[in-house]
């Protein structure tokens, strides 16, 4: 099968186009190609790349051109200049759906979040949210996966906190209630993603991907930094502290520390989905827990935060159209 990933270099988008190459089939990287985190992927056996945004659906139909499938990765966690989350999670993910009628692509599978919702007021939970019902109306067949933390090596997750502890000497939680979290790592994610795309599992479906294992969100902060071998002093910090944080260093930051979005997401917990979603059947539920082997295949090369991570160094550089984020991977 032929199979087109928009968001094809970020990291859920690489991790599944590899997935879905070792079974033989055919790949359509559609991204920017601004990130370069892993040059690599753009040179995977039975995969092409699609410079390509996601404002032009005639562009988009012809990347699509003789796929069975779209997987849609595509997002962002924070905005900047033109890309809002209107522009990208709502007006991108029309323009996918529009360009896979023109193409004739049979079934569309969508990165949501776990706790998108309508009218909840924050803009990324509800663009995600109208995305998902973007997808659901689409008339094609669709499968809608409602993922909260993902982690796994080239994520920004284990990456953040990892160069973080390599750089300072304290660690604040996010705010004084101590919320849960199920970390899922990136492979079984891939995985029923490829089951959805090219087996024809979970058609018309919205399901909840979550972890096999509750944490508080400080156990798994601490078990993170046992396996990098730093022990900052971690204390927990109000919300307002946190949304003036990430207010500030997605100003500073290429990729931020932590977003607003993702301070939103902390403080309500990563443990509950919302919204119409299913249970996924037990071949398909994730069976991999957050241990400390997982997490050590997961730590990129030790070293601080430095220079390189400031946006004044890369004035030039826009956000990366790509399954994102920053603290925490999430849709």
């Amino acid at each position: 099968m032929k199979i087109a990933i928009t968001g094809g270099t970020g990291f859920v988008g690489r991790n599944l186009a590899r997935a879905l190459a070792a079974k033989g089939h055919t790949v359509a990287l559609i991204a920017r190609g601004r990130d370069t985190t892993d040059p690599t992927i753009r040179h995977l056996q039975n995969a092409s790349f699609h410079p390509i945004t996601l404002d032009d659906p005639a562009e988009l139909a012809r990347a699509f051109s003789g796929c069975d499938a779209v997987a849609h990765c595509a997002g962002i966690n924070r905005e900047i200049a033109g890309q809002t989350y209107e522009c990208i999670h709502i007006n991108g993910t029309a323009n996918v759906v529009q360009a896979a009628r023109r193409a004739g692509v049979k079934k569309i599978a969508l990165m949501s979040f776990l706790r998108a919702r309508p009218n909840c007021g924050s803009g990324y939970h509800e663009s995600k949210f109208a995305a998902e019902e973007l997808i659901r109306n689409s008339g094609l067949d669709y499968t809608i996966l409602k993922c909260g933390v993902i982690y796994g090596n080239g994520d920004h997750m284990l990456d953040h906190l990892s160069h973080a502890f390599y750089t300072f000497p304290v660690f604040a939680f996010v705010g004084f209630k101590d919320q849960p979290v199920r970390p899922v790592a990136v492979e079984e994610v891939a995985n029923i993603l490829t089951a959805a795309l090219t087996d024809g599992a979970l058609a018309r479906q919205t399901v909840a991907v979550l972890g096999p294992e509750e944490l508080t969100l400080r156990q798994a902060v601490r078990r993170v930094a046992k396996v990098v071998g730093k022990k900052p002093l971690m204390f927990p910090l109000p919300l307002w502290f946190h949304f003036l944080n990430g207010w500030l260093v997605e100003r500073v930051m290429r990729t931020p520390l932590v977003s607003t979005a993702q301070v939103r997401m902390l403080a309500e917990g990563l443990a509950e989905p919302c919204g119409p979603w299913t249970e996924l059947p037990p071949e398909l539920t994730p069976k991999i827990p957050f241990t400390e082997n997982q997490i050590r295949k997961g730590l990129p090369a030790p070293g601080a935060f430095g220079m390189r991570d400031l946006r004044c160094c890369h004035r030039r550089e826009t956000p990366h159209h790509h399954v994102h984020s920053a603290f925490f991977e999430m849709p």
